[in-house]
């Protein structure tokens, strides 16, 4: 098979080739790299395992770049690491004709060196036992037939492709399986139950029958994989092109039952006297992939993941009304931390964001109606601020109806609410705005700690200004401060406060 590389990548595998006729180890590009040529896809980093030691094999061929890439191993797993900076290593190849100035400004290349090695598990750990092998041992234990393909690098065969598991007829007819049992492979290390999954996301792959029936098997061996792991194959599904196959596939299996709970719950619709509502489950994932058509943002992405995920908890039927979800953006908010916690996810202005998104995301529905105040439209551009724009893509992306003419009549009405809030921006200029008084000069003036007056205070100061109650000025703003803090019986310890 012909496998196209650019001439930086085929000036580095030379590279490769090299060093490892100079050691005297068979040497071979497998895995990834070899996949995704087949397919078509970008490529920024490689796996190489020789039949011998890797990381002596990555200190030979660092030393054939000048100056050297940065190089680390890792001894007690027998891999190394090295990164090719290809603007920095642009001396000719003795066996290649002049590289192209252009192929060699690109990203950094990631090479991953390994000495080809047979695996055994115990049940309870994903760490394997590993003992040197062969390359068909190393073939062997890979979670794929797609990722076992592997390329000669040895002079006597250079380029050759080695297919044991018929890996290029099944990216053809777009299958993951296992290269042996899946039972035992998926046993051995649970992660590679995820790992499919995950492939068959962002490839757009059916996972093989068999493959499938033996992740629904042995879900329960989830449970060992670390939280950080799981949550890496998890933001990956996010971050695919559509998203909504991966989690669909986690909730078939039964794994996204065990390692997301929350998200299962929304799935179902309940009837009562002839009344149902929508399943929630799958409407988020419509959401999802609305969303992903428009935007690469990963966190994004979590805030369409979790925008209803209050629902199952505030669901009530009302009599003559139906199903109702009161309060499900508020209650939804306050899970947020949780989650992210539970999925060891970052709790900083990431976490922030998302629950910002999940708190607002029916605010620009209610702004639809006829009669919208300005001071309404203030307070959703200060609530959102710089985020408005996401929050807006995420409103449009929750107009799952199949309706057409629904559809459209939601969307112009989110357009008139674009509209007015450009209009109300350009007037008043509420974005990024703060009160011209603060919290810190409230303690300052009345001698107080933090505290729920000074909460009091502020609150009345911005809020009188958002609904054009008192003109947006200081001096303003500081005599409303005063008539407050008279009603709460504070006396100011200092007679003025200049603006800050």
């Amino acid at each position: 098979m012909d496998i196209k590389c650019t001439e930086r990548e085929l000036f580095i595998l030379k590279k490769i080739a090299h060093a490892a006729e100079e050691l005297g180890v068979e040497t071979y590009l497998i895995g990834g790299f070899v996949r995704d040529k087949i397919i078509g896809r970008n490529t920024k980093d490689a796996d190489i395992v020789c039949v011998g030691d890797g990381i002596e094999l990555a200190k030979r061929v660092a030393k054939r770049f000048k100056p050297e890439p940065k190089f680390s191993y890792f001894k007690n797993f027998g891999t190394a690491h090295l990164r090719i900076d290809s603007s920095k290593h642009k001396e000719s190849s003795k066996v290649l004709p002049p590289i192209d100035e252009e192929d060699l400004t690109g990203a950094a290349f990631d090479l991953e060196f390994v000495g080809a090695r047979k695996e055994s598990y115990r049940y309870h750990s994903r760490k394997p036992e590993v003992i040197a092998g062969t390359l068909k041992d190393d073939q062997e234990r890979r979670d794929f037939t797609i990722n076992a393909l592997a390329i000669s690098l040895n002079e006597n065969d250079y380029g050759k492709l080695i297919d044991p598991f018929d890996g290029v007829n099944d990216i053809k007819r777009k299958i993951i399986r296992t290269p042996l049992d899946p039972l035992q492979t998926f046993s051995d290390d649970p992660l590679r139950m995820i790992r499919a999954i995950r492939f068959a996301s962002q490839l757009g792959f059916t996972i093989e029958e068999k493959t499938f029936q033996a992740i629904k098997d042995e879900a329960n061996r989830i449970t060992i994989v670390s939280q950080e792991r799981i949550t890496d194959e998890l933001i990956k599904i996010i971050d695919s092109a559509k998203p909504s196959i991966g989690f669909d596939l986690l909730y078939q299996s039964g794994l996204l039952h065990i390692i997301f709970p929350q998200m299962v719950d929304l799935a179902g619709a309940e009837y009562k006297d002839g009344i149902g509502h929508k399943d929630n489950f799958y409407h988020t994932l419509k959401v999802l992939d609305n969303l992903s058509e428009k935007t690469g943002d990963t966190w994004l992405r979590w805030a369409a993941v979790l925008h209803d995920i209050a629902k199952p908890v505030t669901k009530k039927f009302e009599e003559g009304h139906g199903w109702t979800f009161h309060g499900h953006e508020v209650v939804g908010g306050r899970m947020v931390p949780k989650i992210f916690t539970k999925l060891k996810l970052p709790l900083n202005e990431k976490m922030k964001f998302v629950r910002k998104l999940v708190e607002l995301h029916l605010r620009p529905i209610s702004l639809t109606k006829e009669n919208i105040t300005d001071s309404a439209i203030r307070r959703l551009l200060f609530d959102a601020g710089e985020d408005f724009d996401a929050l807006m893509m995420l409103c449009e992306a929750d107009i799952t109806s199949k309706n057409r003419w629904k559809v459209k009549k939601y969307m112009e009405n989110f357009q008139l609410v674009r509209k007015r809030c450009q209009e109300v921006e350009e007037k008043d200029r509420i974005r990024g705005w703060q009160p011209p008084i603060n919290g810190e000069m409230i303690m300052e003036i009345f001698g107080l700690q933090p505290s729920k007056p000074v909460g009091i205070i502020k609150d009345a100061i911005k809020d009188a200004i958002l609904d054009g109650v008192i003109p947006n000025s200081f001096e303003d703003a500081y005599q409303l401060m005063l008539k407050k803090a008279n009603e709460l019986n504070l006396k100011p310890v200092k007679s003025e406060l200049r603006s800050r």
